[in-house]
């Protein structure tokens, strides 16, 4: 029974987690919840031998700052307000920036908070003075109501790593219908 609600609670967390919500989106707060019920073995212990330790979860492996020198980078605007759209509209927007430091700038990734939504950055580096553009494109199916999607870039920069943010409004299909 134990390892029926074990099992169920993992699932539910895994689909939580990967689930690209309808809502408006923040960042994740870390889980501070057990999913031992009470009375059940000890933390750390599995149910089968109580001695035994449990293997933690794997953690997601973060994208490393590159190594050297550090620079800065300066956007024109860090958040972009795309109005009021129609569900499965896909919005497209440039980010652009300059390299305002004196090393050349090296993004080594660009992550969104949701799969609806997708960082495009250059792969090259950006010498000093240097501008570059970093495209973020969200896809609105299925998502109505406010959003507000980051995307947090990992660069050679200080401060790293720095955020880009899009949101606006979907239009349900009932909505756009009227």
């Amino acid at each position: 029974m134990m390892k029926l609600s074990l099992i169920s609670g993992m699932v539910g967390m895994a689909l939580m987690l990967g689930a690209c919500g309808s809502d408006a989106e923040t960042e994740e707060a870390p889980a501070t919840g057990s999913l031992v019920e009470q009375g059940a073995a000890p933390a750390g212990s599995t149910a089968e031998n109580p001695a035994q330790p449990v293997q933690a979860a794997e953690q997601p492996v973060q994208p490393e700052v590159p190594a050297g020198p550090t620079t800065t980078m300066s956007f024109k605007y860090l958040e972009y307000d795309f109005g009021t759209v129609k569900d499965g509209d896909v919005v497209r927007h440039d980010y652009e920036f300059t390299n305002t430091g004196t090393e050349p700038l090296i993004i080594s990734d660009a992550k969104a908070s949701c799969g609806c939504t997708v960082p495009q950055w250059p792969k090259e580096p950006i010498q000093p003075g240097g501008k570059g553009k970093i495209r973020v494109e969200f896809d609105s199916k299925g998502k109505p109501g406010p959003q507000s999607k980051r995307v947090t870039i990992t660069a050679n920069t200080t401060p790293s790593p720095i955020f880009l943010t899009i949101k606006g409004t979907v239009e349900g299909k009932a909505a756009a219908a009227k």
